[in-house]
C-alpha cells in the first residue's frame, strides 16, 4: 500500500487502503475546508498533526466505540456525582473549550494547531461541532468537543482542570446524546481512561459498517440548542 496524496478534490481514498506502519495513516496534504473535513468523517477519517507536519489524515485498524447503553460509571463516580457542585452545558463555550484542549496542562505541544481551531469553530457555527462544557460556578473547569455525523458523535479532544471534570464531560454527553437519538460514540483510538467508563475497541470495518448505519440517521433537531444538562 502507498500514501495516498490528496490534491484539489475532496475526494479520499477508501480507509481499507490506510497503511498499517503507521497504523491508520491514510493520507496527507489537501486542507481543513468545512467541505473536506465533513466528507472526512462521513468516512470515517479524521485529521491529526503536529504543527511542524504536513496535513495527514487517519483512519486506525482499531478504533475505540461506545454504545451508549454500555457506558460504566464507576461506583466511587456515582458517588462523587451526587454531591458534585459542577453544573454541566452544551454548546455555550466551543472557542473555549477547543483552546483549552489546545494547550491542556502536563500536555507536551498539541495537534490542535491554530489552523485546527478556525477550521472546527467554523464547523461549530455550521451546525456540526459541538462542545460540552463543565462549570465550577462561573469558571469553565473542563469539557469536550466533537463532530456529530447522523448518529454518530466523533470525539476529537477533553481537557480538565478539576478532579472528574472531563469524566463529567463524557458522561453527560453519552446521555445526552442517547437522549436525543444518539447512537454511538467514536473516540477514536482506545485509551485506558476512556476504556474504564465502557469504551471498546473494534476492527476498522467494524466501525465502517456502523459508520455507514448510522451516518444518514438524523437524532433530534433540539439536541445540540445550547442549553444546560
Amino acid at each position: 500500500m502507498q500514501l495516498h496524496v490528496l490534491n484539489h478534490t475532496l475526494n479520499f481514498p477508501d480507509i481499507n487502503s490506510a497503511l498499517d506502519h503507521p497504523d491508520g495513516l491514510l493520507a496527507i496534504g489537501g486542507d481543513l475546508n468545512p467541505d473536506r473535513l465533513i466528507r472526512a468523517y462521513y468516512h470515517g477519517i479524521f485529521p491529526w498533526f503536529s504543527e511542524e507536519d504536513p496535513l495527514l489524515w487517519w483512519s486506525p485498524g482499531t478504533r475505540a466505540i461506545l454504545d451508549p447503553k454500555r457506558l460504566h460509571i464507576s461506583h466511587s463516580m456515582r458517588k462523587w456525582l451526587k454531591k458534585t457542585t459542577f453544573h454541566v452545558t452544551v454548546n455555550n463555550a466551543f472557542t473555549d473549550i477547543i483552546r483549552h484542549c489546545a494547550t491542556r496542562p502536563n500536555h507536551e505541544g498539541t495537534w490542535i494547531t491554530n489552523e485546527m481551531i478556525m477550521a472546527y469553530c467554523k464547523l461549530h457555527q455550521m451546525g456540526y461541532a459541538h462542545s460540552v462544557e463543565v462549570w465550577e460556578q462561573q469558571q469553565l473547569v473542563g469539557g469536550l468537543y466533537g463532530i456529530c455525523i447522523g448518529q454518530l458523535f466523533c470525539g476529537e479532544s477533553m481537557f480538565h482542570l478539576q478532579t472528574n471534570a472531563s469524566k463529567l464531560a463524557f458522561i453527560r454527553l453519552v446521555q445526552h446524546f442517547s437522549a436525543h437519538g444518539g447512537q454511538l460514540i467514536d473516540a477514536q483510538m482506545p485509551t485506558e481512561h476512556l476504556m474504564s467508563m465502557g469504551v471498546q475497541p473494534c476492527s476498522r470495518n467494524h466501525f465502517k459498517s456502523c459508520l455507514e448505519q448510522l451516518r444518514d440517521r438524523s437524532i433530534a433537531k433540539n439536541c445540540w440548542d445550547p442549553q444546560t444538562l
